[in-house]
């Protein structure tokens, strides 16, 4: 008689997961892909109906994206001369003459200020606060932990008015150092939260054993606990990254000029005759880049799982 595992699927079984898996996959990137084409085609192709999957592609969305562009006469275009660079040409062939740059870049740049400038001030606060909480014995230790998560039950919005009255009060409306502590004091309850679970998981013979050979509780701290807790870190900040850079109303009823991050300034791109579909496309497609990238540089620590065991005796 055969040995059999339950525990096993059997090839049926892991032929309908990896065809669900497969599915779900094709359904969830196919919006993604369809914005990334869009930033490829003409104003024409963008709107058109039936949508055009076939077309040919163009970078004028990018170069509508990145320049201000104003109509000029036969003679305008005459005394200019021919275009010496490819957006020139570009720009030229609806009768436009590109008149400076966009403020998409100084918008990028401060999405980038922002978002991972309270990622870092969250992760270094949470940490610091998970560890108090896990090894600690905090007075009213329960209802603290109780009153952190409370903060994340009501949605951040409803106290958008209070917030707004306090920040022009203290002349932080429309600054990156006002966004910054927005942003951490939104996410940190989540980030207490989360790095307490993985610290929790970290056996605490750990750094007995670090004080025993000499080292003080921040040696131990910096040395033993923060390499274990790598993967919950590097989780939680890409939990935390993700909404400080997509979020949208606190972005556009606290900022305006100085500080505006990029979600509040793509859907306002217009071109001629309306919305530029494709400029806008290619500022969401931008967009997703740096989140992109950041998740991949940390794909090492999110793969590791928790594999903390007990501390053989």
């Amino acid at each position: 008689m055969s040995s059999y595992s339950v525990t096993e699927p059997s090839a049926r079984q892991k032929w309908a997961a990896g065809t669900l898996v497969v599915i779900y996959a094709l359904i969830t990137i196919l919006p993604l892909l369809w914005i990334i084409a869009t930033s490829f085609k003409s104003p024409s192709d963008a709107i058109a109906y039936p949508p055009k999957t076939l077309f040919e592609p163009t970078l004028e969305g990018y170069v509508n994206l990145f320049t201000t562009r104003t109509r000029a006469t036969e003679q305008d275009l005459k005394e200019l001369g021919e275009p010496k660079t490819w957006y020139d040409r570009i720009v030229r062939k609806d009768g436009f003459i590109i008149a400076g740059p966009s403020r998409f870049l100084e918008r990028f740049s401060n999405s980038m200020i922002i978002g991972f400038g309270s990622t870092v001030l969250c992760i270094v606060l949470g940490t610091a606060a998970a560890y108090a909480f896990s090894r600690f014995k905090v007075p009213l230790k329960d209802d603290l932990l109780f009153f952190i998560l409370s903060t994340r039950m009501m949605p951040p919005i409803a106290v958008a008015i209070p917030i707004f009255l306090m920040f022009r009060s203290l002349g932080l409306n429309d600054t990156h150092a006002g966004m910054i502590l927005l942003y951490t004091a939104v996410n940190l309850s989540l980030a207490v939260w989360l790095l307490k679970g993985f610290i929790d998981e970290i056996p605490i013979e750990y750094e007995e054993a670090a004080l025993i050979d000499g080292y003080t509780r921040f040696q131990a701290f910096y040395k033993v606990v923060l390499p274990q807790a790598m993967t919950g870190i590097a989780s939680t900040a890409i939990f935390c990254l993700i909404f400080a850079w997509n979020e949208y109303a606190f972005a556009v009823l606290l900022t305006s000029g100085t500080a505006q991050t990029a979600p509040p300034f793509i859907p306002t791109i217009i071109g001629v005759g309306g919305q530029d579909w494709p400029a806008v496309a290619a500022g969401a497609t931008l967009f997703l880049v740096p989140v992109m990238i950041f998740t991949i540089v940390l794909r090492k620590h999110l793969l590791r799982g928790i594999t903390f065991g007990a501390v053989r005796k």
